[in-house]
């Protein structure tokens, strides 16, 4: 687990070991244009030093989480992905081993990998262009500045909360360009603003659910759910979660009658 985003936790907890790594996982190198980050160094963090290094990640300044999930999701923003940049990654196994993997054994697609199970990520290492500090800091402040201006930044989300759909070629077969946006296809099913307890598809971007106030998770989920049928009954276009969903259902409540 990084640092939370892009994450739900049912309600009834999660029947596992969970791993958080701390601070001496978070650390920042630089070598030529090579930027080797710990999993747990946030993207914003690692964005912003390759910029004083004069180094351009700026498309991991927006993007609310920690190394370690951008790689394992292969995150990206403004048409540039973690893939983009890879290097290698550095895993411990299961059995305590640590593996170096390259670009071919995690197989990028969008927002996915061919994740080894049980591995866990402690570093990484990415490929950067060179460029002028004050030209790549200025571009970041621009870059959120536009995302707080579309996205719910103050609310409380879990990120965006689908993928966006694979588009159609003009045969009509499916492709990987993802032009077509999923909060495009909510707002057409009329799910802009939509509500379920304390759960809501924001306002002000469809494709973040937002916690009001006392959600459950059991809102948030089955909210998002009704996103997807409603999707699916307008356009016959079938959303994909990009949170990742882990744990249990809460406990059914004890019914009267054994009373």
């Amino acid at each position: 687990m990084g640092v939370g985003s892009n994450l739900i936790v049912r309600d009834g907890g999660l029947r596992a070991v969970v791993i958080r790594l701390g601070r001496g996982f978070n650390g920042i190198e630089i070598d030529g244009n090579t930027v080797i980050a710990g999993a747990a160094a946030l993207d914003a963090h690692v964005a912003k030093k390759a910029a004083d290094a004069g180094l351009d990640l700026t498309f991991l300044r927006t993007i609310p989480g920690s190394i370690g999930g951008a790689v394992r999701m292969n995150a990206g923003c403004y048409g540039t992905y973690t893939a983009d940049h890879f290097i290698w990654a550095e895993v411990v196994t299961r059995t305590g081993e640590i593996m170096r993997l390259g670009p071919e054994d995690l197989q990028f697609q969008y927002r996915q990998t061919a994740w080894p199970e049980g591995a866990v990520l402690i570093r990484a290492a990415f490929e950067a262009s060179e460029g002028v500090p004050e030209e790549l800091h200025a571009r970041m402040q621009e870059q959120l500045a536009k995302r707080d201006e579309t996205q719910p930044t103050k609310d409380r989300t879990a990120g965006s909360t689908f993928r966006n759909p694979a588009g159609f070629s003009s045969t009509g077969r499916a492709d990987d360009s993802h032009d077509l946006k999923a909060w495009k296809v909510i707002d057409d099913a009329g799910m802009r603003g939509a509500m379920r307890g304390g759960a809501q598809m924001s306002p002000k971007h469809s494709n973040f659910l937002v916690n009001t106030g006392e959600a459950s998770a059991d809102d948030l989920e089955s909210l998002g759910e009704e996103v997807r049928k409603r999707v699916f009954q307008n356009s016959g276009i079938e959303l994909e979660w990009e949170i990742m969903r882990v744990g249990e259902p809460a406990p059914a409540k004890a019914k009267l009658a054994d009373k």
